[in-house]
């Protein structure tokens, strides 16, 4: 037993969350109809009890019509007793004589009365065969009670409500997890940038110092080099302070954006990585907040070498969509991606790689569709040949301006 509480205890419900989503629903499936099973049983048992009650009255009724006799006893404790099933006795004209049970409407006249009496007696004749009196040439119709009714569709009645309960529940509770994801995330990114700031402003300080001293002439390039990291660890520093903060969005040159990227790029990968830009025109702008759209291209390029092995050419091309987006095609020459996975590598945790986090490509799609109202996802890929990541950004302040009105951002 404790092998077997600790054997649950150590699933990973996240990583199979959507087997984890099938149990659930079928173990709901499997309560549910264990409900209905029940409950039919109870309006079959029911429902023989009131066949069983009118059996008996339908005697009452016709031994009364064929005695002298002292009929007190059968007329109160039998006859008279019936409050809930409906019945209605016909004469072998098929005029109703007698009736009880049926409801009819308040201030009815005769016309609405026997109306409601014929739609009554068309529903029995499909419910039940009518019991004949032969002695007194009478016909007993009759269907079952409200209570049977009402029984019958209860559980269809209690599944819904749970049902509705349950969608309820679950949207809240996913917002409620996304919320404080949300703010987890935030608080992480603002204290990492926090911790960084410290020995960043300690670097640049001794860089100044190199540049003022003896060894500058012999080693300028390499402390030039020092100095282009330094300045991308201020940019990484100031991108982790804008997660969880309203960003500044703002028309920018796609073209010189991704350029001055991929030029940082080239030097710090793979000599045997070709990367290439192309473009119809440089004068295309986009929408965007400059840091961490250079986060989302360094993330899948960094993505698209390690998927080639640090060997191969990697293609970015930019497109006037229409008015409203421009487009980003990131093509590499890599392994590829199975296209069951082309969702769930923006999952995180999703890592083809045996160290990875799983956190890049979740991190980019939360920028461009969070932060910009963009969309980001896997246009094509095939194994062995490679992938083509898509991104469209805004192209007007308009839009971007509605779109953080909005409020579809979450700060």
């Amino acid at each position: 037993m404790k092998n077997t509480f600790q054997d649950l205890t150590s699933i990973d419900f996240y990583k199979n969350k959507k087997q984890v989503k099938w149990l659930v629903f079928f173990v709901s499936v499997l309560i549910g109809s264990g409900s209905i099973w029940y409950t039919n049983l109870l309006v079959d048992e029911l429902r023989a009890r009131e066949n069983r009650q009118i059996q008996l009255l339908s005697s009452a009724l016709e031994y009364a019509a064929t005695t002298s006799e002292n009929l007190t006893f059968i007329n109160q404790e039998i006859i008279q007793q019936n409050y809930s099933i409906p019945i209605i006795m016909v004469d072998s004209q098929g005029d109703p004589i007698e009736f009880r049970n049926i409801k009819f409407k308040k201030n009815a006249d005769g016309q609405d009365s026997i109306r409601i009496l014929e739609r009554e007696l068309l529903e029995m004749q499909q419910v039940y065969e009518p019991i004949y009196l032969q002695e007194a040439d009478i016909r007993v119709f009759y269907r079952n009670s409200e209570l049977l009714t009402s029984l019958k569709y209860y559980p269809y009645v209690q599944l819904a409500v749970i049902f509705v309960f349950g969608i309820l529940a679950f949207a809240l509770f996913n917002q409620s997890k996304i919320s404080e994801q949300n703010r987890v995330w935030a608080g992480l990114t603002k204290e990492t940038a926090h911790q960084l700031g410290t020995p960043i402003a300690s670097l640049m300080a001794w860089i100044d110092y190199l540049r003022n001293s003896p060894v500058w002439e012999e080693n300028k390039e390499i402390i030039q080099e020092m100095d282009k990291d330094v300045v991308k660890l201020r940019m990484v520093t100031e991108r982790f302070s804008s997660i969880g903060s309203k960003p500044v969005i703002q028309a920018e040159n796609l073209y010189e954006v991704i350029e001055e990227t991929i030029n940082y790029l080239r030097p710090r990968i793979s000599t045997k990585v070709d990367m290439q830009i192309h473009s119809d025109t440089k004068d295309l702008d986009a929408m965007m907040n400059k840091p961490l759209f250079e986060w989302v291209i360094e993330n899948i390029c960094k993505n698209a070498v390690d998927a080639m092995k640090g060997k191969g050419s990697l293609t970015i091309d930019i497109l006037q969509d229409s008015d409203k987006y421009v487009i980003i095609d990131i093509s590499d020459t890599g392994k590829g991606i199975e296209r069951k996975n082309f969702n769930k590598v923006f999952n995180p945790g999703f890592s083809t790689r045996q160290r990875g986090w799983g956190l890049g490509l979740t991190l980019a799609k939360r920028i461009v569709e969070g932060y910009h109202g963009g969309r980001i996802f896997v246009k094509n890929s095939e194994i062995g040949k490679g992938t083509t990541f898509r991104i469209m950004l805004l192209g007007n302040l308009e839009d971007a301006s509605q779109f953080i009105t909005e409020g579809i951002l979450e700060y």
